[in-house]
């Protein structure tokens, strides 16, 4: 006679198995080390806000080796940092994008050379934009009710197969872990390899959200209640330069609806620095389209 108990017990220890393979031990600080994934042969993903040196960096493998490495990039925004190992050794983790409120799921991490660590439960929120408090704005994240042992920033949110969801963090909110999903995360770090940052866009303006006239909401053929009123422009930066006033409301940037800061944040993301971008606005109560090229945020 089968026991559920019993076969729920080997699932999850079978998950953490697979997942484990994935995630190393990041000694980047003076305080006790982190954890971090195995993102490609030589490259870790980390927490940022867990390497507070750039040299004398060690990852611990799963194997119990340890390996030297360098920073290959860091973006304080997302609070995600990437490092280089002296050579190929890793299994880059396998990962998924479905996770759901209420899906069972495990937060691993090996932040000592005693092994893996891991707590398990669901997920409780799933939401975003969000803006974190270092300065950065997350389209995405993941919430759940796992515990956040020391050390397990870095580490990895894993469903019932072993599979990555999402990177953990605790330095983005006062102390709480919060999942930063893969399709965020791995799309981050594939410009941390690239380029050793995060490029972000910028338009050169101050803003101001402004409800928008009925009339004027008709005129968009649209459901948007609100705008960004333009406050002011920086001295021939690409805003001026694409030809938007001071008293402007811009409503749409690369045919998004912009109704917030948030909103022109998330719009300005790295794919269009550099290049031109339509920005709707309402001049004199009128619908107007303005060719923008994004300029890079330093």
């Amino acid at each position: 006679m089968s026991n559920p108990l019993i076969e729920f017990s080997n699932a999850l220890t079978a998950a953490v198995e697979t997942g484990a393979a994935y995630i190393v031990l990041v000694d980047a600080r003076k305080r006790f080390p982190a954890s971090g994934i195995a993102f490609a042969e030589d490259l870790v993903l980390t927490a940022d806000h867990v390497v507070t040196r750039e040299d004398n960096i060690r990852v611990g493998l799963a194997d119990g080796s340890t390996l030297e490495a360098v920073l290959a990039g860091r973006d304080p925004g997302s609070d995600l940092a990437l490092l280089r190992l002296n050579k190929k050794a890793l299994i880059p983790a396998q990962t998924s994008d479905t996770a759901q409120v209420g899906q069972l799921v495990i937060a691993l991490g090996r932040p000592s050379k005693a092994g893996i660590q891991a707590s398990w439960g669901i997920v409780t929120a799933m939401g975003g934009p969000v803006r974190t408090h270092r300065g950065g704005l997350l389209d995405e994240y993941i919430q759940t009710e796992t515990t956040n042992y020391p050390g397990f920033s870095g580490g990895a949110l894993i469903n019932a197969e072993g599979k990555v969801l999402g990177i953990n963090t605790s330095g983005l909110t006062h102390g709480s872990l919060l999942t930063i999903p893969v399709s965020v995360a791995w799309h981050i770090a594939d410009s941390l390899a690239k380029h050793g940052s995060v490029r972000r866009g910028y338009l050169g303006v101050r803003t101001q959200p402004v409800e928008l006239p009925d009339a004027v909401r008709k005129s968009l053929q649209r459901e948007q209640a609100s705008g960004l009123l333009v406050l002011w422009l920086e001295e021939n930066g690409p805003a001026q330069r694409g030809g938007l006033f001071v008293g402007d409301t811009i409503v749409a940037v690369g045919g998004q609806p912009v109704s917030d800061p948030d909103d022109l944040f998330a719009a300005l993301h790295s794919d269009t620095v550099g290049k031109p971008i339509a920005v709707e606005v309402l001049r004199g109560g009128k619908p107007e389209t303005v060719t923008v090229t994004v300029g890079e945020r330093k």
